[in-house]
């Protein structure tokens, strides 16, 4: 797979909402994925951070893409669990999405996650999901 094929899974698979997000695939490999999201005022909170929700939804929709990489391409499935730890405030700055898969088993996948902000080394966020493969 590649970074075209999984934008064009974000712009067939996704609701107009995630779409406006304006995630762009910048790798995918067998089994990962750097998704970025891009710094956006309409994202910020009050105080000027990039609110949670954003960075919880690009994570989960980055690990999407992961999934569909190492699988050969997109295949129906769903969100069981996620979890998210945030470290440290996004400020006017993009954010990177590194997904890991650490098992992708016939009906279920697991992910660890970092989100970094562009050009820094230490994570805002780290995040883990499990899916449900439907197909």
């Amino acid at each position: 797979m590649t970074p075209e094929d999984g934008q064009a899974i974000l712009r067939e698979y996704f609701a107009p909402w995630i779409q406006r997000l304006g995630l762009r695939v910048e790798d995918v490999g067998e089994r990962h994925a750097i998704v970025r999201l891009p710094w956006s005022d309409e994202l910020a909170r009050e105080g000027g951070g990039l609110c949670g929700q954003a960075m919880m939804a690009a994570a989960d929709t980055a690990t999407v893409i992961a999934i569909s990489s190492a699988r050969g391409g997109f295949v129906p499935m769903t969100t069981v669990q996620q979890s998210t730890t945030f470290q440290r405030p996004v400020v006017g700055k993009d954010v990177l999405i590194d997904v890991r898969l650490t098992k992708l088993g016939r009906t279920l996948a697991f992910s660890e996650i970092t989100l970094t902000a562009d050009g820094l080394d230490e994570p805002a966020a780290r995040a883990s999901t499990v899916y449900a493969i439907l197909a």
